[in-house]
């Protein structure tokens, strides 16, 4: 339905028909999760030309608007702080290549978080002051969030601010001042949580903070003072790129990728060049203690082909099933299943003789085809895995 909506938007403002979209997605979204962005897009009648990571896409944005990667090398982390996730990516611009080194983030940690902080501190002090508990009047409630995000919003250039809604339960009226001191002091556990994906970051690429020459805002959250100096603090007190509009960035980076895949625009963005990562390791599951054996380990340029051979587990084994599994944890049960296929009627062997080539492929969207072929018999399945099932999120399996 938001995908629909916005192909309107864009052909009432066109005045003619949009068939094809780059759609980006939140760079830490699981197979599954981009597999079901991209069908939601396919509903709503558009033809996916590519997914990109949106930290990825305001990259480009970044680099365009600077002109920074067409003459020097430059390491660029992108801070991608939005409504509902946040992303990390670290990317390094040179010769019109946009080639991500690392990425981390959490697909659980956004500006809704911090609305719904400052919401139930507001129902704390009604609670308090009238004696009346607004929770099940879900029209109140939403009513107060509305003017919470107000209030967030105005706290990025203002230290204190009034929530006032006439009439909001029962006939009593609500009235509360909110300082940015007492907003960094609710949210303070989410702030701390949004600089631990910028340290993996680093960890990950091998990277030093000296050896970053910019960090870029993205998102609308980004604006929040209290992020910002945390931000300055992990990297020794330099200075932030805010030169890109936070709200714009990533649908600026896609539009620019669509005319690249295209063919259109100018000689400069047909030499530009994408080289993105894996969010999280892929694997199979093998040996009797549910052993995760990664086939492509996370932070793998994308697209990639990878092979593994594995063999069967018992004498004259008919049956090998194929369980596909993302995270980065050692063995299957604390990683993300994504989906499993059998091979069947194997020729009866005693085991660890039967050998079975399995084929992980991640395509260009960063969506994943696995598949395994008998190497006696020629025998191949195969599964290219969707949303059928749901994405319990990526922190817990981390």
């Amino acid at each position: 339905m938001v995908l629909g909506k916005m192909r309107e938007i864009a052909e009432a403002f066109l005045g003619s028909t949009v068939e094809s979209a780059v759609v980006t997605v939140p760079a830490y979204f699981s197979d599954s999760q981009r597999q079901a962005t991209k069908n939601a897009a396919i509903s709503a009648g558009l033809k996916v030309l590519r997914v990109i990571n949106e930290p990825t896409a305001a990259a480009i944005a970044y680099g365009l608007d600077k002109k920074a990667g067409w003459y020097s090398k430059r390491n660029v982390m992108m801070f991608d702080f939005g409504g509902g996730t946040l992303d990390v990516s670290l990317v390094t611009i040179s010769c019109g290549v946009f080639d991500v080194k690392a990425t981390a983030g959490d697909t659980h940690l956004g500006g809704e978080d911090l609305d719904n902080r400052m919401v139930n501190y507001c129902v704390e002090q009604f609670k308090r002051k009238n004696n009346l508990d607004v929770t099940g009047n879900f029209k109140a409630l939403r009513r107060l969030k509305n003017s919470c995000e107000k209030a967030k919003r105005r706290l990025s250039f203002t230290s204190s601010t009034d929530i006032e809604i006439d009439c909001l339960h029962e006939g009593s009226d609500f009235y509360t001042t909110i300082t940015r001191a007492k907003f960094d002091e609710l949210n303070r556990d989410f702030f701390i949580k949004c600089m631990e994906p910028v340290n993996k970051c680093l960890e990950d690429a091998k990277l030093d903070v000296s050896s970053i020459h910019d960090v870029v805002l993205v998102g609308g959250s980004s604006r929040i003072p209290k992020v910002q100096e945390l931000l300055k603090n992990v990297f020794k007190g330099k200075e932030l790129c805010k030169g890109i509009n936070p709200d714009e960035a990533v649908a600026y980076g896609a539009a620019v990728q669509a005319a690249v895949l295209n063919g259109k625009g100018n000689e400069k963005l047909q030499d530009l060049t994408l080289l993105d990562v894996t969010p999280l390791s892929l694997g199979v599951e093998t040996g009797r203690e549910r052993d995760m054996t990664v086939v492509i380990p996370r932070n793998t340029k994308m697209p990639v082909k990878r092979n593994y051979t594995v063999t069967t587990r018992h004498d004259n084994q008919a049956v090998v099933r194929f369980a596909v599994y993302e995270g980065e944890s050692t063995t299957t049960v604390n990683n993300y299943f994504l989906g499993d296929f059998r091979l069947k009627d194997i020729p009866p062997a005693p085991r660890g003789v039967p050998k079975f080539n399995i084929v992980f492929d991640i395509d260009s969207n960063g969506i994943l085809n696995v598949s395994a072929e008998d190497m006696l018999t020629g025998q191949k399945k195969g599964i290219t895995l969707t949303n059928d099932t749901t994405c319990e999120g990526i922190e817990r399996i981390m």
